[in-house]
């Protein structure tokens, strides 16, 4: 059967499990419930106060991750709801997908109830690097245009309690990760971002095609612009292959001098000639890089971040001067290149967010002489190429991470004679960042971005950032 395209539908007769109990789970099964949904949750865990709430919104909750708990359900679901963290793999998702269930994400189920308070024009985003900061920098610039909107999806808000805000908003900036669009159906956003591309999540897509085919979905059905990075060659195959619809426009934006139907700089400053009448001889002048130096490091990362937020911003016809007010009161989130301290001319940057080499590459770049703590869980990709790629700015490199002994292998092999410092045991943050601190002098940086995930040390990324900013401030 097919499922209600609205709100205002009758889904009283229908029955939903629900993959997971974090916050998009949650707000699903609370989504669910209100709509009239026979709802129930399962997953290896939840929090106990999660738990508790699902009970009272008249829902329930099966721990594990065993098929053949799908028989205490009580009902044959007529679709589940996945979170993110379920692989096509998983044996919940494949016992369901071979009794024929419509698997859906928290994406899917928004857009077809995005008309409860006010239907609002979808922004999406996706890239393997940059795609938080790009969200954040769209949500700012719109906000202080004077429109009402909210970044969600794979961050900040779940996108079921974006449309169920009783006011409701202008426009939703969609952050989609690969494991969103792997599941997701038909949506249509007014404009996308595919950000850039490289090795990332091969343990959970289960090699680089099927990771590509996921990111590459995030343009289907794009209404108006969908914005691709002229210097990434994949982000250009995904566009020239994207099925929009009839009268959308592709966008590029680059650091250099852009052509017509772009954006990108020219010398210093960044310059729009993609929404303007004469773009064969015009360009409108966005924002030059002093005014970024306000926002943090001028680096290519931030370059391109600001410049892919423009294209999708002007694509719904915010104003160059609308867009240049709205950056400077702009701030970077924290674990993304952030300066926590300098001292005695060592300074120590936090760049947490670089959960895989590629976002760890443009951190690394933004620095000559680099003490260098890195390692963790890799998900399937190799950081061979970004240590080769930075072997002369590396002075020394610390290593943490469950696999560290393996990682330190790997470095002084492609590293030979560099000094490379294992780290084990407890407290690993504070005992890296000593390391880091005693192999430092004056014009070296201490750089966290350890090009790998947080999970196997960790609760979050977010965490071994703070552990990384409270290290410091101790040896201060």
């Amino acid at each position: 059967m097919s499922l209600p395209t609205s709100w205002q539908a009758d889904w009283s007769n229908l029955k939903a499990v629900v993959l997971g109990l974090a916050r998009s789970g949650f707000s699903a099964v609370d989504t669910l419930v209100e709509l009239g949904v026979e709802t129930v949750a399962i997953g290896a865990s939840a929090k106990p106060e999660i738990i508790e709430m699902t009970e009272v919104i008249g829902s329930r909750f099966i721990p594990g991750e065993d098929p053949a708990l799908l028989g205490e359900l009580g009902f044959r679901p007529n679709f589940a709801v996945v979170s993110p963290g379920f692989s096509p793999s998983h044996p919940l998702v494949q016992s369901l997908s071979g009794e024929g269930i419509p698997l859906i994400t928290d994406i899917d189920l928004a857009w077809r109830l995005r008309d409860k308070v006010k239907v609002a024009g979808w922004l999406a985003i996706t890239g393997t690097n940059g795609k938080t900061t790009t969200c954040e920098l769209v949500s700012h610039i719109l906000n202080g245009s004077g429109r009402r909107a909210l970044a969600c999806g794979n961050i900040g808000s779940p996108i079921l309690d974006a449309i169920r805000d009783p006011v409701g908003f202008d426009y939703l900036v969609v952050e989609l990760s690969s494991f969103q669009l792997h599941y997701i159906g038909e949506i249509h956003p007014v404009a996308s971002a595919f950000l850039n591309f490289a090795e990332d999540h091969v343990d959970w897509h289960g090699n680089l095609a099927n990771y590509f085919a996921a990111k590459a979905k995030v343009f289907l059905g794009t209404e108006k612009a969908i914005i691709f990075n002229e210097q990434d060659d994949k982000t250009l195959e995904a566009a020239k292959a994207a099925d929009v619809i009839e009268g959308c426009r592709a966008i590029g934006f680059s650091l250099f001098t852009p052509q017509p139907s772009s954006i990108g700089f020219v010398e210093d400053i960044l310059v729009d000639r993609a929404f303007l009448d004469n773009r064969k001889d015009r360009a409108l002048e966005i924002v030059t890089e002093a005014d970024l130096g306000e926002i943090a490091s001028v680096s290519d990362q931030l370059k391109a971040n600001v410049a892919a937020a423009t294209a999708l911003t002007r694509a719904v016809a915010v104003s160059p001067a609308e867009i240049k007010h709205a950056l400077s009161s702009f701030q970077i989130s924290p674990h993304r290149n952030q300066l926590v301290a300098v001292s005695a001319g060592v300074s120590f940057v936090n760049d947490s967010k670089a959960t895989n080499p590629h976002a760890a590459n443009s951190s690394l770049t933004s620095y000559d002489s680099v003490v260098w703590i890195m390692g963790g869980d890799f998900k399937g990709t190799d950081p061979r190429e970004l240590i080769q790629t930075h072997a002369k700015r590396l002075k020394a490199v610390v290593v943490i991470g469950i696999t560290s002994d393996q990682t330190a292998r790997l470095v002084t092999e492609l590293l030979p004679g560099a000094q490379v410092t294992v780290i084990s045991g407890d407290d690993v943050m504070s005992q890296a960042v000593s390391a880091a601190t005693s192999l430092a002098a004056a014009g070296d940086t201490v750089l966290l971005a350890p090009a790998a995930a947080s999970i196997d040390q960790f609760k979050d990324y977010a965490e071994r950032g703070d552990k990384f900013i409270a290290a410091v401030r101790e040896l201060k």
